[in-house]
């Protein structure tokens, strides 16, 4: 059975007003201060935190895991932890693609953030976004790039499904996910061509880096690449989930993808070809509509409804969710989240109800570690 690893960006944020706090290190010191007193340390404290290109965010990874379960309860105490760390520095985290109280952001220290800074000006000074990246193991790069050309069509509906970023700076910005949008201002980002074969791969990759645009191979922020650190496919479109439950059916439904990708490539089907051009065109529909608006169907490419195109993917990846026994989880996760709806759906609602941007942030923010939020009805 492949694993599965997930990161998460979360805001931090006052809890009171709402607005981001660039205090990540202060919330690092804690979280190392903490890791200090566990027993067995050995001299080398070690947790799951790591700063972000903002201080005013905060980034997790967990370890690789094989049940969706146990990623849940993983999720759901590491968001626990960075709010206990968080706490001592005065603010809270909340899970939230973009914030909607508007912010000056602050690029954390350091080389490298230094140089991004320099090298692209405003992109990074207002690159303040939170995502969610899903890894899944694969047992070769030349695996991993078949899965990332079978792969690409469907990236967009995890995108839709996922949206949770509907302000930007105090406004309703349009979109579900105007993270996405933000996103894809570097140069770098968005869909990609079929490569074909890891050697192709490599070498797209080597001559990007090497115009001196981009710094490294951390600066390949294609919507889904093979991992520069681990022996896994990341998929990198999707906005954070505002409760613990959407990235795990995240994650159920992208190794999902990547295993009915590898299997195609083994039985000998070749990818589709569909042009990157309307790949593009397909990531901004799921970005403007998420799921309240019409989508690009992957198979088609052209409008359908949002319940019509999700139930598309679920039927694309069905046979390896039940293989994985996720089926059920994730039937549920779908049901739930047309009922419900998405974050920016519960974003929206939130400040349609009369509730001013602070208190949907604070909200949010309870939800963030709440164990059972997605479970507990409409908000």
């Amino acid at each position: 059975m492949r694993s599965v690893g997930v990161e998460e960006e979360l805001l931090l944020v006052d809890g009171r007003s709402g607005a981001p706090l660039a205090v990540s290190g202060a919330v690092l010191a804690a979280a190392e201060r903490s890791a200090w007193l566990q027993p067995g340390t050995g001299g080398r404290p070690e947790h799951e935190f790591e700063k972000e290109l903002q201080k005013e965010q905060l980034e997790f990874a967990t370890a690789p895991i094989t049940h969706m379960g146990e990623l849940q309860e993983e999720i759901v105490r590491i968001r626990g932890e960075a709010a206990r760390h968080a706490a001592s520095a005065g603010a809270v985290v909340a899970a939230v693609g973009t914030s909607p109280l508007p912010v000056q952001p602050s690029l954390n220290v350091g080389r490298r953030y230094r140089w991004l800074g320099e090298q692209f000006g405003l992109t990074a000074q207002e690159q303040l976004t939170c995502g969610c990246h899903v890894h899944v193991s694969v047992d070769s790069d030349e695996e991993g790039v078949a899965v990332l050309d079978r792969i690409r069509p469907w990236l967009a509906v995890l995108l839709a499904m996922s949206a949770n970023s509907p302000f930007w700076q105090g406004e309703d910005s349009g979109y579900g996910s105007y993270r996405s949008r933000v996103w894809n201002r570097w140069p770098s980002a968005g869909p990609v061509s079929v490569f074909g074969s890891a050697d192709r791969y490599h070498e797209r990759v080597d001559a990007m880096i090497g115009t001196g645009v981009l710094r490294d191979e951390g600066m390949i922020y294609f919507d889904a690449r093979l991992s520069a650190a681990y022996p896994t496919v990341e998929i990198r479109v999707a906005d954070v989930g505002l409760d613990a439950t959407t990235p795990v059916l995240l994650a159920a439904l992208v190794r999902g993808l990547v295993e009915t990708a590898s299997r195609a490539w083994q039985d000998g089907q070749p990818p589709a070809r569909v042009d990157t051009g309307l790949l593009r065109l397909a990531s901004w529909r799921a970005g403007r509509s998420g799921l309240d608006g019409p989508l690009l169907h992957p198979e088609t490419m052209r409008e359908a409804s949002a319940e019509h195109v999700v139930e598309a993917l679920y039927r694309h990846v069905r046979e390896a969710l039940k293989d994985h026994e996720d089926d059920e989880r994730v039937r549920e996760g779908i049901a739930r989240l047309h009922e419900r709806g998405n974050g920016a759906r519960v974003q929206r609602r939130l400040h349609a109800d009369g509730q001013s941007l602070a208190s949907v942030v604070a909200r949010c923010a309870e939800m963030t570690i709440e164990p059972s939020a997605a479970g507990s009805g409409p908000v």
